[in-house]
């Protein structure tokens, strides 16, 4: 009888994982009205910068002419700042406490 309980919770857990995985699918996969507007987006900026007439890269002129660019591009850097912090989060956790004390060290002399 309680191979048969195991047998039950395996498949439930494995059915939640399941389930877990494919809500994550769909949550990193963008809807058709965001990928409407990143191409929107990328195609207001290559037919600026495919102008002949540009001579120089005006990144201001796009943020301001290109809609929701900016609001995109800020939320991208917030996003790989994150991403950035949880990597040397992560790294930091693999080395000593000697380790760090050094790296502190040398960040303070730099400072001076």
């Amino acid at each position: 009888m309680p191979r048969k309980f195991t047998q039950n919770s395996e498949e439930l857990d494995t059915e939640k994982m399941v389930q877990a995985s494919n809500a994550q699918q769909s949550n990193n996969q963008p809807s058709k009205n965001e990928v409407d507007k990143l191409t929107r987006m990328l195609a207001s900026v290559l037919e600026y910068l495919s102008d002949e007439d540009t001579d120089e890269i005006d990144i201001g002129y796009l943020f301001d002419n290109t809609e929701g660019l900016k609001e995109w591009w800020n939320q991208y850097k917030e996003k790989n700042r994150k991403v950035i912090e949880e990597e040397i989060k992560q790294s930091l956790g693999e080395l000593s406490l000697e380790d760090l004390n050094k790296i502190l060290k040398q960040l303070k002399e730099k400072q001076n």
